[in-house]
C-alpha cells in the first residue's frame, strides 16, 4: 500500500501465487525470497486443522488498538473501516483476527473490489463478505497445495526448488510422521463436520461450504500422497491408519453432508476422492520395493523399522482390513495385497527359521498347511478373486485411467476437478508398479481376459500427455524388460499371435513409444496434444522408447500362420508334424516359404502349435526372424490393393500384389490372406489405421530413427521384379490410402475418420524428413483431393461436409496440422534447396498458396457458423488457422523485400490487411471480443477443457493481431486506418451479460483491457493483450484522421487504470506483464492525453454541481475514499527502492524511469499534477543518485556457449549484458528527466536571474567535481560497438548459407518493445527454425552453432550499443538545458574544455568503420558539440584552457583525416545517419575561437599556429568540395538538409578564410578554381527561387527561402578577401546578378521591404537584392583601380537596377522609414562609393562611370537634405519608423513616447529611446557614407592637396547658401532671405547645419566613458551601441562634412563664369541609364547674386565651425584612436585662409 514504511509478503503474495512460484508457472522470485515467504507462513502451513487459526482475545485486542504485527515482523496500522471489515471476516469464517486482517489486505491488494458498487441492497460488510468468500476458500486450498511442490522437489535433486524444499520442509514440520497422522485425523474430522450454524439458513451457501469441505478433503489426500511418496516412510502404524481410514470412510464416500453433494460437482469430488484413496492405498504398500530382491525382510530385529513389513502386527491388521471388504472398488488394493502376501510367503519359504513374531500371521495365510493339496495359499485365492468377472478389476483400472481426473487431463479440465496436478507422473507410476506386480503375480497367459489387460496396458502407457508417460515407458524398456520374462510376457503373448492377431502387438508397441495420445483418441484434446514438450528430457524419453519399439519390431523371432490340416498330409504336403521337446505339438515345413513382408522361411523350420480347435485349420507359431515393419507395410499395401480392386481401379496396376509373387519364384509364396489374419469389428480400416499410427508414433519428431525405419521398409525388395513393378513406398501408399478414403462416397464412419486422420498425420510426420519430404510435396501437388479448387470433390466435399453434419472435426484438425507441417517444412528447408533448383521452391509455394486459399476460404471465414459437438473444436480450428497466418507473417515478414515465399506472405498480408474484408477480420475480432462471455459460461458449466482451449485460441488470435498491427506500422501508408483497427474500435454484438454493464454490444478494446487484469486466463493472454493494446495505440497515434481516444472505448476507465496500476505495483506479479504494462502506460501518456491524465492522477476530476450541495459533498467523500493510487505515485514509490531494483531487476527499473521520462516530456500538460513531485527533495535525491551510480566495466559479449535460462536457450552472457544495458537505459532516462525538469522551469523576466530548479541543484555538485563529471560524461561517450561481428556474420552466412541474409532475421517487434539481450535485433528463434535442416551431421551442427553464437553475440553487442547511445543522447540533451546555469561557472567551463579534448582524442583515434559506427560517431560528435556549446567562446582563457583548446583543435584535425570515418562519406550521402553537420559546427567553434586567440598578443606560439594551420588545411579542401557538391545537388531538388548543410559549410568557409588566421588565400582559391565552386554557386543562384514563393508553406515556416541567403553569404565571404574578389569578378558575377529570380522586379523598381505573402517578416527578395549590391560593391572596392572592365560591368548593373536604386535614394522626410530600407540606402551608397574610388587617378575616366556618378551626385544632394532634416528632428523621424519584423514591433512598443519639443539631437533623451538612438546613429552613418562618396566623386582631397589649376571645378555642386529646412517657403522668399527648402539639393547651409548638429552630438559623447551603452542590442545578432561606436561615427561624419564644405566652397569661388545655356544643354543631354536628374541648376541670375553676397558670410560661418570643432575632434581622437596623427581642422583652416578667405567678395 502507498505510504507504508515496508511491505509484507504475507499480504503481497497470496498462497495461490506462492504455489505458482513453486511450480514454475510464475517467475520473478529467487530461492532465498521463496524461503523467506515460506518461513513467514510456516505456522500456517503446519496447522492443517486450523490454518487460519481461530478468534482469540489477544488478536482482537491488537486489531481494535489499531496496530497489528504480522508473523514476519512487519507492523501495520488498522484504520476504522479496516477494523470493522476485519472483525466481520473473523466472525464469519471463525478465524483469527490478525489472519482476517491479512486476508482482507491481501484480497484488496491482489484482487480488488468489483466496481459495481450500489448494485446490491446488502450492506457494505455483507458485500465484502460475499466478495471475499471465494478468495478465502481458494486460499484455504492453496495453503495445503503449497506443500505439494515442496514434497515433490524434496525427492528430485534436479528440481529448481530442491534447495528451497530441503530448507523449508523441516521448518514447517519437525515431525513428518505426526504431520501425516494429523492430515488423516483432520480428514476424518472433515468427513464428520456439521455445517456451521451461520450458514444453515441459505441452502446455496451451505452447499458451497459442503463442497469446499470436500475439496479440502481431496487436497488433503493429495498432500498425504506426496507426504508418503518419499518424505515420510511408510511404517506399520501409519499404513494401518491409512487403510483404516480408507475403508472406514468407504474411500471417502461416507460424508456427514452427503445430501449436499448430490449434483455433478459433488459426485465428481467423491469420485476423485475414491480414486485418490485407491492410489494412496496402493502407494503405501510400496509394491516395487517389495518386488525387488531382498525387498522384504522377515526378522525379529529388522534393519529398517520404518518399513511396514517389519511390523507383524501391522501386517495382520492390514490383512484383516483388506480381507474384510471384498467390494469391487477395493479390487486393486485386494490384488496389491495379494502380491505382498505372495512375496512374504516366498520369503518365508526360503528361510530356514521363521521369527516367532511372524509365525502366527504366516500360518494364517496357509490354514491347511499340512494338507496343501486341498487348499491353495491365500494370495492365490485372493488373486483369483480379484480377476473374477464379479470383482471388475480391469473395469476399475480402465475407469481410473480413462475417466478420472487423476489420470486424464482432459477430464480434469472438463469437470473442473480440484485435483492439483491432473495426470501427475507419480500417479501413473503407482499404477505402473501395480500392473507390473499383477503380471508377476499371475502369468499373463493365465490372466483370463487378455484383451482387457492389453487395453489397460495401452491406457496406462499410451493414452496420456507425453510428459506423464515418458518416464514410465523408458523405465519399462530399460529396467522392467530386463528383469524377467514375467514383466514383458504381455509382448511375448502378443508376438506369438502376430500377424494372425495383428492389432494387439501393434497397439501395444504404439503405446510404448511414449508418444502419448493420438488425435482420434477421445481422451485427447487437440489443445493438449499440440502443446510443445514441457521439459527437455521428454524428447529424450520418447527417442529411447521409440528406438526400442523400432528394434523390437524390426527383428521379430516368430511368425504365426493359420494352416489348413490338409496341407500337412498327402503327396503335396507343405507341413508335417515333428518331434517336440515339450508336451506341445511341433510342426516343420517341407519347403521354403516366402512370408508376407518378403522374408523367406527356410525349409525344416520349427513351429509350435498355438491352437487347434478340432476344425480344418490350426495356428502354428514358427521360429523365423523377420521384420515386422515389412509386414506392416504389406498390410497397408494389401489394403490399397483390395480397395482398388473393389472400386474397379485394379487396372491402374499390372500386378495388384506389387511384385510379391511371380512366375519362377522357387519358395512357396504366401499372401496376407493366406496367413489367416483375423479382422475384427473395425475391419481392414482398423488394421491400416493401427499400422499408420504405429509408424507415425515412431517417426514423429525423430529424424534419425524415421530414416532407419523407412530404409528398413524399402530395403530387401524382390530383385526379380522390374523397377516398374516394385511396391509403392510409404509416402505413395499413405497418399493412396488418403485419396481412396476421401474419394469414397459412402456414409461417414468413425473408422474412416481415424484412417484419414492417421494418413494425414503420417504425411505430416514424413515432412520432417528431408530425404522423404520432397515426395510428400510432389504427391500433395499432384492430388486434388486435399486442397482442390472445387467444393464438390475431395476434402471439402467428403470430410468438411460430413464433419459439419456430425459436429466432430477430427479430420479438419488433422488437415490443419498437415498444413502447419507443410508450412514448417517449407521454411525450414529454404536454405537446403540448391540455387539451381528454384523449381522446387515454386512447387512448395504453389502447394502452400493452394493450402492457404483452401484454409482461408473453406475454413477460416466459415468456421464460426458451423455446428460443433464440442465447442473446444471450434476454438482449436480457429487457433490453428490463426497460428498458420501468424507463422507466415513471422517467417516471411511482408515488409522485407528478400523474404522467402513472397507470394504466400503477400497473400496473407493482403487477406488480413491490404485487401481485408469483414468476413476475414470478423472471426479474429469477434472471437477476442466475445471470449470473456463464453469463458464465464464455460466456467459456470464447469467445461474447463473447452475453457482451456479458448484460452489457447486467445493467445494465438492476440499474437496474430499484434503481428498485423506491427506490420501495418512499418508500411508507407500506415496513416490510413486498416479494417482490423476499425473493427477493434467498433462495438461487437453478442456480449450481453459479460460485463457489469447492461450493454448488448461489446467494445473489443475494453475486452483487451479486461484480459490484462484477468486472473483466470493464465499468464500468456494478459501479456499478449497488453502488447496488442500497445501496438494498437502506436498504430492509432499515426492514423489520420485521428480516431477516438482509447479512453472512449473503456467502460470504466478509472477501474481499468487502477487495475493496470495494481499490476505494476504488485511485487510478485509476472515480470514480463509488469514491464509490458509499464511500457503501455508510458505510451499512453505520450500518445493519449486523456488516458495520460488518468494515469498521472489516478481519477477523473468531477465538476462541482452547486445545485446539489449535499449530494455533491457525499459524492466527493466517496470519491476520496475510493481514490486510486496513480501510476506516478507508484513510480515515485519505486524510486525509493531503486538500489534494490538496480541490482536485482534493472529492466523493471528502466520501465519505471521510462514512464517518468514520458510524463516529464509532457510536463507542460501535467504541470499542476507533477509540481508536487518536482518539489520533492527525496525524489530528486534518488534520481540524481541513479545518475551518479557507477556502471562498471562493460561485460563481454562474444558468446562461447549456450545455457538454459527460464526454460529458454540463451547465451551464457545474456544476463550480464541485459543487466548492463538496462542500467545504461535507467541512467539515460534519469539524465533526461533532469534535463526535462530544467526545461520545464519558467523563463525568468528580463532583469531577473535564472532560478535554478531543485533537480539541477541536486546535480550541480557533480558538475563542479571534475573527476565525477569526467566519469559521468566519458561513461556516456563510450561505445562497445564491434562492427567486426557484423562483418564476420555476413561473411559466415555468405559462405555457409548463401540464401540467408541478416536482413531476413530482423526482429519485427516494435522497437520500443524489444528486450535487451541475445534476441535484441535479430531473431534467434527465426534463425533456428531456418537452419534446423542444415544442422545434420557434426560439421553441419557445428556450423549452425557458430552462426547462432555469432548472431547472439551481435545482438548482445547491439544491446549494449543501443543503451550506450541513449545515454549519450540524454547527456547531450541535459547539457543544452543546463547552459544558463553552467556557462557562467569558470570552474565547470575549465572541466568541460579539458573533457572536450579527451573526447575529441577518442574520436580522432577511432578505427571502427561502417554505417552503424558512423551513426555512433555522429552521436559522440553531438555530445562533443553540446559540451562546446556550454564551453562557448572566450577572450580571457588561461594557458591551461588554451592548451586544452589546442589539443581539441589538433584532435579535430585528425578527426577530419580519419580513414575509418571519413567525413566525405557523410557529405556524399553514403551513410544512413550523416554526421557532418555536427562536425561542421564543432569546426566552426574551433576556428572562431582560434580567431579570438589570434587577436590576443603573444598568446599563440609557433606550435599552436602550426596546429591551427593544420586544421585549416584539412578543413578548407573538404568544405570547398562539399560546397561544390551541395551547390550541384541543390540545382535538382529543394531539400531542408541541403539548405542546412549549405548554411554550415558557408559559415565554416567564411571563418576559415579570414586573413587573421589564414594569411595566404592561394591554396583555397586554387581549390575553388579546380572545383568551379564559384561558378556552381552563381549557376545555382540564377536557377534558385530567391524569394521562396514556389513553396509558400515552407517559406512561412522558415521565414526565408532555401539556399539563396547562404549562396549570397558565400559570395560575400569570397569577395571580402581581395584576391578572392578578383577571382570572383572573373566568374561572371554581374551576369548572374543581372539574370535571376528578382532581376525583373529590381529593374522595374518593384522590390519592396515587405512581401504580402510573408507578413511580419522582411521580404527575402529585398534581402537578396541588398546582398547582391553589397557583393558588387565589395568586388569593385577590392579591385580598386586595376580592373576597369569590371567598372563598366558594375555600371551596367547599376543601369539595369536604376529604378530600384533611384527609389532608395529618393527617400524624403515625408515617407515612412524602415530599417531594411535604411540598409538598402547604405548598400547603394556604398556601391557608388566603390565606383567613385575605383576611378583611375591619371587615366581619363570611363565616361559611363562619370555619368553614373554625376547622376548619383544629384540624388545624393537631395538625400543629404532629407538626412539633415531627419537628424535635426529625431522625434519626427522616430514617428516615421515602421517596424517590419515582430522583434522590431516589440522594441517599438517598448519605446517610451518622445517629447514633442524635441527638435535637435539630445543624447540624454536618446538614451531613454534606444530604438530612436539606433536610428539616429544609422542615419549619421548613412550621411557619412553619402558625404564620403561625394568627396570621392568631387576629388576633394585633390583640391586640398593639388594646384588650383588642377581642381575639378566642374564638381562644385554645393551652392553656398544658408539652409532653413524647418521653414519651407516659395523659392523667391527663400532667395530673398537666403534660405533653401528641403525639396532642393543640399546647400552649404545644409552642410553647416548638419555639421553643427553632428558637433553637438560629438561634444556630448566625448564627455562620456567610451564603453557606456547608448542603446541595448535590438536583436540577438546585434551588439550594444556604445559611446565609442557613436563617437567614431559622429567624428567621421563631422570630418567628412567639413572637408566637403571647405572644398566645395573653394571650388565654387574659383569657378569661372559659365553659360546657363551650357548648363541647360548638359541637363538635357541624352542619358545612358535610367537615372534622371530631378532638379535643374540655379539660373545665371541666381549665381551672380550668390557670388556677390553669400560666400563671405558662409566662409566666416565655416571658419567659426572649424575652430569650434577643433578641440572636440582632438578629444575624440584621443579617446577612440590614439595612434591617429595630424589635425584635420588645422589643415582645413589653413586651406581656407589661402583659397577662401582671400577670395574677393
Amino acid at each position: 500500500m502507498p505510504g507504508e514504511p515496508s511491505r509484507s509478503t504475507l499480504i503481497d503474495v497470496t498462497n495461490q501465487q506462492l504455489h505458482s512460484f513453486l511450480t514454475g508457472r510464475l517467475e520473478g522470485s529467487s530461492p532465498d525470497q521463496l524461503c523467506e515467504i515460506i518461513s513467514a507462513r510456516s505456522l500456517q502451513l503446519r496447522n492443517v486443522s486450523k490454518p487460519y487459526g481461530k478468534p482469540s482475545p489477544s488478536s482482537r485486542k491488537a486489531v481494535e488498538a489499531g496496530s497489528v504485527k504480522l508473523t514476519d515482523g512487519v507492523t501495520f496500522q488498522v484504520d476504522e473501516v479496516e477494523r470493522e471489515f476485519t472483525l466481520a471476516i473473523s466472525a464469519r469464517f471463525e478465524i483469527d483476527e490478525i489472519q482476517a486482517f491479512v486476508l482482507l489486505r491481501s484480497f484488496l491488494y491482489n484482487e480488488g473490489l468489483s466496481s459495481n458498487g450500489g448494485s446490491t441492497d446488502k450492506g457494505v460488510v455483507d458485500e465484502l463478505i460475499a466478495a471475499i468468500t471465494p478468495f478465502y476458500y481458494s486460499e484455504r486450498l492453496f495453503v495445503l497445495r503449497v506443500l505439494i511442490p515442496l514434497f515433490r522437489a524434496h525427492e528430485n535433486t534436479e528440481d529448481s526448488i530442491h534447495d528451497v524444499a530441503t530448507k523449508s520442509l523441516p521448518e514447517i514440520m519437525q515431525d513428518g510422521h505426526q504431520f501425516a497422522v494429523d492430515l488423516i485425523t483432520e480428514y476424518v474430522h472433515k468427513t464428520e463436520m456439521d455445517i456451521p450454524d451461520v450458514l444453515r439458513a441459505d441452502p446455496r451457501v451451505a452447499s458451497r461450504w459442503a463442497k469446499q469441505n470436500m475439496k479440502e478433503q481431496l487436497v488433503m489426500l493429495e498432500v498425504l500422497f506426496w507426504t508418503v511418496w518419499g518424505y515420510v516412510p511408510c511404517d506399520g502404524p501409519l499404513v494401518v491408519r491409512i487403510f483404516e481410514t480408507a475403508y472406514n470412510t468407504n474411500l471417502g464416500s461416507s460424508q456427514k453432508n452427503a445430501t449436499l453433494l448430490l449434483d455433478d460437482e459433488g459426485n465428481q469430488l467423491q469420485q476423485d476422492c475414491a480414486a485418490l484413496w485407491i492410489v494412496v492405498t496402493i502407494e503405501v504398500l510400496e509394491l516395487e520395493r517389495v518386488a525387488e530382491d531382498g525387498g522384504v525382510e522377515l526378522s525379529a530385529t529388522p534393519s529398517d523399522n520404518t518399513f511396514y513389513p517389519s511390523s507383524p502386527e501391522s501386517l495382520r491388521r492390514i490383512h484383516e482390513i483388506v480381507t474384510s471388504n471384498l467390494s469391487s472398488q477395493h479390487a486393486c488394493t485386494h490384488l496389491a495385497w495379494a502380491f505382498i502376501l505372495s512375496r512374504l510367503s516366498s520369503k518365508a519359504s526360503q528361510m530356514k527359521e521363521i521369527p516367532d513374531s511372524y509365525r502366527g500371521f504366516l500360518d494364517s495365510l496357509h490354514p491347511h498347511h499340512n494338507r496343501s493339496k486341498e487348499r491353495e495359499p491365500s494370495h492365490v485365492l485372493m488373486a483369483r478373486a480379484a480377476f473374477s468377472p464379479e470383482a471388475g478389476l480391469f473395469k476399475l483400472l480402465l475407469t481410473l485411467l480413462t475417466t478420472s481426473p487423476l489420470f486424464v487431463t482432459s477430464v480434469a479440465w472438463k469437470t473442473g476437478s480440484t485435483v492439483t496436478d491432473p495426470n501427475a507422473i507419480a500417479f501413473r507410476s503407482v499404477l505402473k508398479g501395480f500392473v507390473i506386480a499383477m503380471v508377476e503375480l499371475v502369468p499373463v497367459e493365465l490372466i483370463p481376459d487378455f484383451d482387457s489387460l492389453v487395453e489397460v496396458w495401452i491406457a496406462l502407457y499410451g493414452r496420456s500427455e507425453r510428459q506423464s508417460i515418458g518416464g514410465i515407458c523408458r523405465q519399462f524398456w530399460q529396467s522392467d524388460w530386463r528383469q524377467g520374462l514375467a514383466r514383458r510376457a504381455i509382448f511375448d503373448v502378443a508376438r506369438t499371435r502376430f500377424p494372425i492377431h495383428f492389432r494387439p502387438l501393434v497397439r501395444l508397441l504404439r503405446a510404448m513409444t511414449a508418444s502419448g495420445f493420438i488425435d482420434t483418441d477421445p481422451l485427447s484434446t487437440a489443445a493438449s496434444s499440440s502443446q510443445p514438450p514441457a521439459e527437455e528430457n521428454e524428447d529424450g524419453d520418447r527417442e529411447i522408447c521409440s528406438r526400442h519399439v523400432f528394434y523390437y519390431m524390426d527383428k521379430l523371432p516368430t511368425f504365426s500362420l493359420v494352416i489348413p490340416l490338409a496341407s500337412c498330409s498327402g503327396p503335396n504336403a507343405v507341413y508335417e508334424k515333428a518331434q517336440a521337446a515339450g508336451p506341445s505339438l511341433a510342426y516343420t515345413n517341407l519347403r521354403a516359404i516366402r512370408l508376407p513382408g518378403g522374408s523367406v522361411m527356410p525349409a525344416r523350420s520349427k513351429g509350435r502349435l498355438l491352437s487347434g480347435d478340432g476344425g480344418d485349420h490350426i495356428a502354428v507359431c514358427w521360429q523365423d526372424e523377420h521384420s515386422g515393419w515389412k509386414v506392416v507395410l504389406d498390410v497397408l499395401t494389401e489394403y490399397v490393393t483390395r480397395r482398388r480392386m473393389y472400386t474397379g481401379t485394379a487396372d491402374l496396376y499390372q500386378d495388384v500384389t506389387f511384385g510379391r509373387t511371380g512366375p519362377g519364384s522357387v519358395p512357396l509364396t504366401l499372401r496376407l490372406e493366406d496367413v489367416g489374419m483375423e479382422i475384427d469389428d473395425g475391419g481392414d480400416e482398423a488394421l491400416a489405421t493401427d499400422a499408420l499410427d504405429l509408424i507415425r508414433s515412431v517417426i514423429q519428431d525423430n529424424e534419425a530413427l524415421a530414416e532407419e525405419l523407412l530404409e528398413s521398409l524399402e530395403s530387401g525388395g524382390d530383385t526379380n521384379n522390374s523397377s516398374d513393378n516394385q511396391p509403392p513406398d510409404l509416402v505413395h501408399l499413405t497418399t493412396m490410402i488418403l485419396e481412396e478414403a476421401l474419394s469414397r462416397s459412402q456414409a461417414r464412419s468413425f473408422s474412416r475418420t481415424q484412417l484419414i486422420t492417421s494418413a494425414m498425420s503420417v504425411l505430416s510426420a514424413l515432412l520432417s524428413l528431408p530425404k522423404y519430404s520432397l515426395r510428400v510435396w510432389l504427391y500433395i501437388r499432384s492430388t486434388s483431393v486435399l486442397f482442390g479448387p472445387s467444393r464438390t470433390s475431395g476434402f471439402a466435399a467428403v470430410a468438411l461436409a460430413a464433419e459439419r453434419v456430425s459436429g466432430h472435426y477430427t479430420m479438419t484438425l488433422a488437415l490443419l496440422n498437415l498444413v502447419q507441417q507443410l508450412l514448417h517444412e517449407a521454411f525450414a528447408s529454404v536454405l537446403t534447396i540448391p540455387p539451381d533448383n528454384q523449381r522446387l521452391k515454386q512447387v512448395k509455394e504453389e502447394v502452400l498458396l493452394r493450402a492457404a486459399a483452401f484454409v482461408h476460404g473453406e475454413i477460416w471465414v466459415e468456421h464460426l457458423s458451423w455446428k460443433y459437438a464440442q465447442l473446444g473444436d471450434r476454438f482449436e480450428i480457429g487457433r490453428r488457422v490463426s497460428s498458420f497466418y501468424g507463422y507466415v507473417l513471422k517467417q516471411s515478414p511482408p515488409a522485407l523485400s528478400d523474404r522467402p515465399f513472397p507470394a504466400l506472405s503477400q497473400a496473407v498480408a493482403d487477406a488480413l490487411l491490404h485487401k481485408a474484408t469483414t468476413s476475414t477480420i470478423n472471426p479474429l475480432v469477434s472471437s477476442i471480443a466475445v471470449a470473456p462471455h463464453i469463458l464465464s459460461t464455460l466456467y459456470a458449466s464447469r467445461r474447463y477443457g473447452d475453457a482451456r482451449r479458448l484460452i489457447y485460441l486467445l493467445e494465438s488470435h492476440l499474437n496474430l493481431t499484434r503481428l498485423i498491427l506491427s506490420y501495418k506500422h512499418s508500411i508507407p501508408d500506415s496513416s490510413k486506418p486498416c479494417l482490423l483497427e476499425q473493427a477493434l474500435c467498433a462495438r461487437v454484438a453478442g456480449g450481453a451479460g459479460f460485463t457489469d454493464s447492461s450493454r448488448s454490444r461489446i467494445d473489443p478494446i475494453d475486452v483487451l483491457a479486461n484480459y490484462v487484469k484477468g486472473r483466470d486466463i493464465g499468464t500468456a493472454v494478459p501479456l499478449e493483450s497488453i502488447r496488442v493494446l500497445y501496438a494498437l495505440c502506436t498504430s492509432l497515434s499515426v492514423t489520420h484522421p485521428s480516431p477516438a481516444t482509447i479512453l472512449g472505448h473503456l467502460s470504466n476507465p478509472e477501474a481499468t487504470v487502477a487495475s493496470f496500476v495494481r499490476i505494476v505495483q504488485h511485487p510478485y506479479e509476472d515480470l514480463a506483464l509488469r514491464n509490458a504494462v509499464w511500457n503501455f502506460i508510458a505510451l499512453a501518456v505520450d500518445k493519449e492525453p486523456a488516458l495520460a491524465n488518468l494515469f498521472v492522477t489516478g481519477q477523473f476530476r468531477i465538476p462541482n454541481n452547486k445545485g446539489k450541495s449535499k449530494q455533491t459533498a457525499k459524492l466527493k467523500e466517496e470519491e476520496e475514499s475510493k481514490k486510486h493510487t496513480s501510476a506516478l505515485e507508484v513510480a515515485s514509490d519505486t524510486l525509493s527502492r531503486w538500489k534494490d531494483l538496480w541490482e536485482a531487476n534493472p529492466q523493471l527499473l528502466a520501465s519505471v524511469f521510462r514512464f517518468i521520462d514520458v510524463v516529464w516530456r509532457h510536463g507542460l500538460e501535467h504541470k499542476n499534477l507533477i509540481d508536487a513531485t518536482r518539489g520533492n527533495e527525496e525524489f530528486w535525491t534518488n534520481v540524481v543518485a541513479v545518475v551518479r551510480e557507477e556502471l562498471g566495466p562493460d561485460p563481454d559479449y562474444e558468446t562461447e556457449t549456450f545455457v538454459i535460462l527460464d526454460n529458454e536457450r540463451r547465451s551464457n552472457l545474456h544476463e550480464a549484458v541485459s543487466v548492463q544495458s538496462y542500467r545504461n537505459m535507467v541512467k539515460s532516462y534519469a539524465v533526461r528527466i533532469i534535463g526535462q525538469d530544467i526545461f520545464l522551469q519558467p523563463q525568468p523576466g528580463p532583469r531577473e536571474p535564472a532560478k535554478k530548479p531543485l533537480s539541477y541543484s541536486k546535480l550541480a555538485p557533480s558538475f563542479k567535481a571534475e573527476d565525477q563529471l569526467n566519469e559521468l560524461i566519458l561513461e556516456a561517450e563510450s561505445t562497445s560497438y564491434d562492427p567486426g561481428l557484423h562483418d564476420k556474420l555476413a561473411a559466415q552466412l555468405k559462405q555457409d548459407f548463401p540464401g540467408l541474409s541478416l536482413h531476413q532475421l530482423q526482429s519485427q517487434d516494435l522497437s520500443d518493445e524489444r528486450e535487451f539481450g541475445d534476441d535484441f535485433t535479430f531473431s534467434l528463434e527465426l534463425l533456428r527454425s531456418r537452419l534446423q535442416q542444415c544442422a545434420s551431421g557434426d560439421v553441419g551442427a557445428d556450423t549452425v552453432e557458430k552462426v547462432e553464437m555469432t548472431v547472439a553475440s551481435l545482438n548482445l553487442n547491439l544491446s549494449l550499443t543501443h543503451a550506450q547511445t541513449a545515454l549519450a543522447d540524454s547527456w547531450q540533451f541535459l547539457l543544452r538545458q543546463v547552459l544558463p546555469f553552467v556557462r557562467p561557472e569558470p570552474a565547470i567551463r575549465s572541466n568541460l574544455l579539458s573533457l572536450s579534448a579527451t573526447i575529441s582524442g577518442d574520436l580522432a583515434l577511432e578505427k571502427r568503420s561502417g554505417d552503424m559506427m558512423a551513426k555512433l560517431h555522429g552521436t559522440r560528435l553531438n555530445l562533443l558539440l553540446s559540451i562546446l556549446e556550454v564551453v562557448w567562446f572566450s577572450d580571457s582563457d588561461s594557458d591551461k584552457h588554451i592548451n586544452s583548446f589546442m589539443t581539441l583543435v589538433g584532435n579535430m584535425h585528425k578527426v577530419l583525416l580519419n580513414e575509418a570515418q571519413p567525413p566525405s562519406q557523410s557529405f556524399l550521402g553514403q551513410l544512413s545517419v550523416p554526421f557532418h553537420q555536427s562536425l561542421l559546427q564543432i569546426i566552426y567553434f574551433c576556428v572562431r575561437q582560434c580567431r579570438n586567440l589570434a587577436k590576443r598578443p603573444k598568446v599563440l606560439n609557433a606550435s599552436s599556429r602550426l596546429t591551427i594551420s593544420g586544421l585549416l588545411e584539412a578543413t578548407l579542401p573538404l568544405v570547398i568540395d562539399a560546397l561544390c557538391l551541395t551547390f550541384n545537388s541543390a540545382r535538382t531538388r529543394l531539400d531542408l538538409d541541403l539548405d542546412r548543410d549549405m548554411e554550415l559549410l558557408v559559415a565554416v568557409f567564411e571563418q576559415c578564410t579570414r586573413s587573421d588566421i589564414n594569411a595566404s588565400s592561394l591554396t583555397w582559391l586554387t581549390r575553388c578554381q579546380e572545383t568551379d565552386v564559384i561558378k556552381s554557386s552563381l549557376e545555382l543562384l540564377t536557377r534558385t527561387d530567391l524569394i521562396g514563393l514556389t513553396d509558400l508553406p515552407l517559406l512561412r515556416t522558415r521565414r526565408q527561402p532555401l539556399y539563396a541567403p547562404h549562396i549570397l553569404l558565400f559570395h560575400m565571404a569570397v569577395v571580402s578577401i581581395p584576391s578572392g574578389a578578383e577571382r570572383f569578378a572573373s566568374e561572371g558575377v554581374i551576369s548572374a546578378y543581372s539574370n535571376n529570380g528578382i532581376s525583373l522586379a529590381a529593374s522595374s523598381g518593384l522590390i519592396d521591404v515587405m512581401l504580402p505573402e510573408l507578413p511580419g517578416e522582411r521580404s527575402p527578395a529585398h534581402k537578396a537584392y541588398c546582398s547582391m549590391i553589397a557583393v558588387v560593391s565589395a568586388v569593385v572596392s577590392a579591385l580598386r583601380r586595376q580592373h576597369h572592365f569590371f567598372d563598366a560591368e558594375a555600371c551596367g548593373f547599376v543601369q539595369l537596377y536604376g529604378k530600384q536604386i533611384v527609389r532608395a535614394l529618393s527617400w524624403s522626410v515625408g515617407d515612412p522609414i524602415t530599417l531594411p530600407l535604411l540598409e538598402e540606402m547604405e548598400q547603394v551608397v556604398n556601391l557608388f562609393y566603390a565606383l567613385a574610388e575605383s576611378a583611375p587617378p591619371t587615366a581619363p575616366p570611363n565616361p559611363v562611370v562619370v555619368k553614373v556618378l554625376r547622376v548619383f551626385t544629384t540624388h545624393a544632394l537631395m538625400l543629404l537634405q532629407q538626412l539633415n532634416y531627419a537628424l535635426t528632428h529625431p522625434n519626427h523621424i522616430a514617428s516615421l519608423l515602421e517596424p517590419v519584423t515582430a522583434e522590431e514591433r516589440a522594441l517599438l512598443e517598448k519605446e517610451p513616447p518622445a517629447a514633442s519639443s524635441l527638435l535637435s539631437v539630445n543624447m540624454t533623451d536618446l538614451q531613454k529611446h534606444p530604438l530612436t538612438a539606433r536610428l539616429v546613429h544609422r542615419l549619421f552613418r548613412l550621411s557619412s557614407s553619402v558625404l564620403s562618396t561625394l568627396i570621392s566623386i568631387s576629388r576633394a582631397y585633390d583640391v586640398l592637396l593639388g594646384e588650383q589649376e588642377e581642381w575639378p571645378v566642374q564638381e562644385a555642386v554645393i551652392i553656398p547658401v544658408r539652409s532653413s529646412a524647418c521653414n519651407p517657403k516659395p523659392i523667391l522668399t527663400v532667395l530673398q532671405h537666403s534660405k533653401v527648402v528641403p525639396g532642393e539639393p543640399a546647400s552649404l547651409g545644409t552642410l553647416l547645419e548638419l555639421a553643427n548638429c553632428t558637433l553637438g552630438v560629438l561634444r556630448s559623447l566625448v564627455d562620456r566613458p567610451a564603453g557606456q551603452a547608448i542603446a541595448p542590442p535590438a536583436s540577438i545578432k546585434e551588439t550594444p551601441l556604445d559611446v565609442r561606436e557613436g563617437l567614431l561615427t559622429a567624428r567621421k561624419t563631422l570630418e567628412a562634412l567639413l572637408v566637403y564644405a571647405v572644398t566645395q566652397l573653394a571650388m565654387w569661388l574659383s569657378k569661372p563664369d559659365f553659360d546657363p545655356v551650357e548648363m541647360d544643354s548638359e541637363d538635357h543631354a541624352p542619358q545612358t541609364i535610367d537615372m534622371r536628374e530631378s532638379s535643374k541648376r540655379p539660373s545665371r541670375n541666381l549665381t551672380d547674386r550668390i557670388r556677390r553676397g553669400m560666400p563671405g558670410e558662409m566662409a566666416t560661418d565655416l571658419e567659426k565651425l572649424l575652430k569650434q570643432a577643433k578641440p572636440v575632434l582632438q578629444k575624440s581622437v584621443d579617446i577612440s584612436d590614439r595612434d591617429a596623427k595630424g589635425d584635420l581642422t588645422q589643415v582645413l583652416l589653413r586651406f581656407m585662409s589661402e583659397w577662401v578667405m582671400t577670395t574677393p567678395s
